[in-house]
């Protein structure tokens, strides 16, 4: 199926690695121009986009960090003034600490809280005008599956993205009027990103919760997304 993202901006939010990184390639390699977002990891935003480009795509790195209202401000207004404008938002930046809840700190709280809840609060409010100027903008949020269902020791970043769950429910109902959808992805567990020795202590253990008997991969993401970033998805 042809997604058809050319002429599209995209601007994938922690980019850099694992499902980000594989979204941000997908996502180029459907057609569109990619904001590499980083906050820290500035040669891996530059890798990524190397090999976009060697591809033949379109990418440019930006850091910013999301939690920072003004830094959001900056990235928004820096990739309208490069590509002329912005139709995607793949919110998938995001910041958890295992801990079993009675051992959390409030700084841990409030920095869990301000990137991945504020941050896609602030994202998406910079993005949303970009986003209903043609008439068919797109927001995809990255959660993961304890903002659903719950996790131990995931309390905190859980609570947040429950957050972005509603964001993106109600953002749905307000801009789809003007062709905006905002959808989220909530992930089970996807090997990517994860302490091999602990994946693979415990990999029996974990198959068992998924039917298909193994865990995820990142490219088992980043094909919905760009699903849901195409016009494709227009009723979604």
């Amino acid at each position: 199926m042809e997604l058809q993202l050319k002429d599209r901006v995209a601007l994938v939010t922690g980019g850099t690695r694992d499902v980000g990184r594989q979204i941000a390639l997908t996502l180029a390699a459907e057609g569109a121009s990619v904001a590499v977002h980083y906050q820290s990891s500035e040669a891996d935003a530059k890798e990524v986009v190397a090999e976009i480009e060697a591809n033949g795509g379109k990418a440019r790195p930006y850091q910013a960090d999301v939690a920072d209202h003004a830094s959001v401000q900056g990235l928004v207004k820096s990739i309208v003034a490069d590509f002329g404008g912005l139709n995607i938002m793949v919110n998938n930046a995001g910041l958890a600490i295992r801990k079993p809840f009675k051992d959390t700190t409030p700084e841990e709280w409030r920095r869990q809280i301000d990137v991945n809840l504020l941050g896609a609060i602030q994202l998406c409010h910079e993005a949303a005008p970009h986003l209903e100027k043609g008439g068919h903008g797109r927001i995809v949020a990255i959660v993961g599956d304890s903002s659903r269902v719950g996790e131990s020791g995931l309390s905190i970043v859980g609570a947040a993205r429950a957050g972005v769950i509603v964001l993106m429910k109600s953002l749905a109902r307000e801009l789809g009027r003007n062709g905006v959808t905002a959808n989220t992805v909530s992930l089970g567990l996807v090997e990517t990103g994860h302490d091999p020795k602990w994946l693979e202590a415990n990999r029996e253990k974990l198959i068992r919760f998924y039917p298909v008997r193994r865990l995820g991969q990142a490219d088992d993401v980043a094909p919905t997304v760009a699903l849901l970033a195409s016009p494709r998805s227009g009723w979604i």
